[in-house]
Order: structure tokens, then C-alpha cells, then sequence
């Protein structure tokens, strides 16, 4: 168990390897795919230093009360569909954690390699806890965006998050395809399924 408080320097992301357990404090970042369209896609610099920071991949459930925004529910969504923008996000932006479900693709990995990040999962339909790790919003960028602006979130104790991708180039994901495409056929033959 490792318990890390942002922002997160490169030799203790990289002192990280897949099964381990991780819980932050400090500051994380919600984005979501309108918020890196906007930055990447439309050429808009992002407002707000993520260098050395987590990124979880959210569309929060929030409601603003005077300046301030507060929390209703705040979920992880699936980080396959953002995969495109990981790397310019750890190059450009120093991003050193991306915290979400289902992993990211083998460029991603690449780059996590090269640039001292991970990926670390949360565990799905965990949002109710999820939220309740999250003590404060503190600020929303590009609030024109909601519910996929940029939510700076101060946590404690936020996880136990896996780290299902590290700095070495393993990819718990990959291993587990792996195991399950060996057994596969011993499925298949235990329920009498044959290909020819």
C-alpha cells in the first residue's frame, strides 16, 4: 500500500508496479473528453497547472450554491475513449496518474514509460464512496463545459486505487486477457464446444 500526496514527483510513480495498492491526498483533477476536445482538438491551453498531478476521468454530478460548487455524486467513467489524449497530457501538461475504468491502449503505456505515469483503477459503481473520498471542489474551469469542465477536487484517503498500468511497461489488463485467452479452450471443452 502506497499513500502518495499530490502533486506526485516521477521517482515515486516510478517506484509503482501493477497490483500495487495506492490511496491519495491532496489535490486531483476531474476531466472528461469535452474538456481535452477543447484543449487539443480546439487549441485552448489548459487554465490551471496539472504538472506532478492525478487526472480522473469524471463528469461530476455537481450543483453550484452561490461561488461555490457543490457535490452531489461524483463517478469515474471509462478511459478507453480518452486514450488519444493521454500522451500530450503527460508530455505537455506533466500529468503523472490517470484515474478511471477499463485502462488505456498500448500508446498510452508508451508514454507512461517515457514519462513517469500510471494508470490506476477504480473500482466500477463505487461512486457513492468515491464521493465521499472527495472533501471539497475547490475550483471549476471552463465552468461553460460542465458537467466535462476541469474539477480541481481536494481528497483524502481517495482510493484503494490499483495500479493497473505503471512507469514499466506492464499492463494488468493485458495479463489478464492473456490468462484468459490460455484458458479459453478448457472452457470450451468443459461445455462440450467445439470449432473446427
Amino acid at each position: 500500500m502506497h499513500v502518495l500526496d499530490t502533486p506526485i514527483d516521477e521517482k515515486s510513480i516510478r517506484s509503482l508496479n501493477v497490483r500495487d495498492l495506492v490511496t491519495l491526498n491532496g489535490l486531483i483533477f476531474g476531466m472528461r473528453d469535452k474538456t481535452m476536445i477543447h484543449c487539443f482538438d480546439r487549441g485552448n491551453p489548459l487554465p490551471v497547472s496539472l504538472d506532478g498531478y492525478p487526472v480522473l476521468h469524471t463528469a461530476p454530478s455537481l450543483k453550484k450554491v452561490g461561488d461555490r460548487w457543490e457535490k452531489i455524486i461524483i463517478g469515474t467513467t471509462t478511459s478507453t475513449r480518452m486514450d488519444r489524449f493521454s500522451p500530450p497530457l503527460m508530455e505537455t501538461y506533466g500529468v503523472r496518474a490517470f484515474i478511471g475504468k477499463s485502462g488505456l491502449y498500448q500508446n498510452s503505456l508508451d508514454a507512461m514509460e517515457r514519462f513517469g505515469a500510471c494508470y490506476l483503477a477504480i473500482v466500477g459503481g463505487a461512486a457513492a464512496i468515491e464521493t465521499t473520498q472527495i472533501e471539497e471542489v475547490e475550483a471549476v474551469y471552463w465552468p461553460e463545459l460542465h458537467p466535462e469542465a476541469i474539477y480541481q477536487l481536494r481528497v483524502k484517503d481517495f482510493g484503494p486505487l490499483i495500479v493497473a498500468m505503471d512507469a514499466h511497461g506492464n499492463n494488468l489488463y493485458a495479463e489478464v486477457q492473456a490468462r484468459t485467452r490460455e484458458k479459453l479452450p478448457q472452457i470450451y471443452q468443459s461445455l462440450g464446444i467445439t470449432f473446427e
